[in-house]
């Protein structure tokens, strides 16, 4: 009987060894993808829309823009290591580097999101009040799933953030850390939240961008929980 329970003991701990290996293995897959995949990765977290109305005009202001194009990266964890592994390639880092480079890019905040703005027209000036906050699509005033991003310019120098589409300077480019957790420890997103969008604010306009809630995001919120 002590052989038998002896031998399931082994059983799972054997078990535990091969999805800790493979979780691992899933882990460092970035450092083998190839340019184009890694690009791909980078990309399918991007996405375009429009702060004001399509056909917004000046009508006496010229101290501001009719309205702004808006681009926005979210750096989940995939993002990030495609552009740590872009820079691998580039500058012929070793995984070592290249792991740092994701490990500094995630002490950063619990997730970035990258906001690219172009003004059209006007005075071209991006106001420094201008606002981003990321909510559950469906969010009306009074519910809790929303978070106020801080701006964070010194993380252009976060190799790794800096995604992997090589910079247009049409668009004034910001960094934005949001929190994962609310007041409380919790994941401010809920597994009933399927998707969220990133709300622009530029003075008396706004425009979103939307995004499915990826599983790491998820996963990543859980892990801060249950460091509180």
């Amino acid at each position: 009987m002590k052989r038998q329970h002896l031998v399931g003991t082994l059983a799972v701990l054997l078990c535990l060894l091969v999805t800790e290996a493979a979780a691992q293995s899933q882990q460092e897959a970035y450092l083998s993808w190839s340019a184009e995949q890694a690009e791909s990765v980078g990309k399918s977290m991007r996405s375009d829309g429009r702060v004001g109305g399509r056909f917004d005009t000046r009508i006496l202001k010229t101290d501001r823009a009719y309205n702004y194009k808006l681009r926005a990266t979210w750096l989940t964890p995939e993002v990030i290591r495609a552009s740590a592994r872009i820079e691998q390639l580039r500058s012929r880092l070793s995984d070592d580097r290249t792991r740092a480079l994701v490990a500094e890019a995630e002490a950063a905040g619990h997730t970035v999101i990258l906001v690219e703005i172009d003004p059209r027209e006007g005075s071209g000036v991006i106001p420094l009040d201008w606002r981003a906050v990321l909510q559950a699509k469906d969010w009306k005033p009074g519910m809790s799933e929303s978070v106020v991003g801080a701006s964070t310019p010194e993380l252009k120098n976060v190799k790794a953030l800096a995604g992997v589409v090589r910079r247009d300077y049409s668009y004034d480019v910001f960094w934005v850390v949001f929190p994962l957790l609310d007041d409380t420890g919790s994941p401010v997103f809920s597994d009933a939240v399927r998707d969220v969008e990133l709300v622009v604010g530029i003075h008396d306009k706004e425009g979103a961008v939307r995004w499915p809630v990826p599983l790491s995001i998820r996963q990543r919120a859980l892990a801060l929980s249950q460091k509180k």
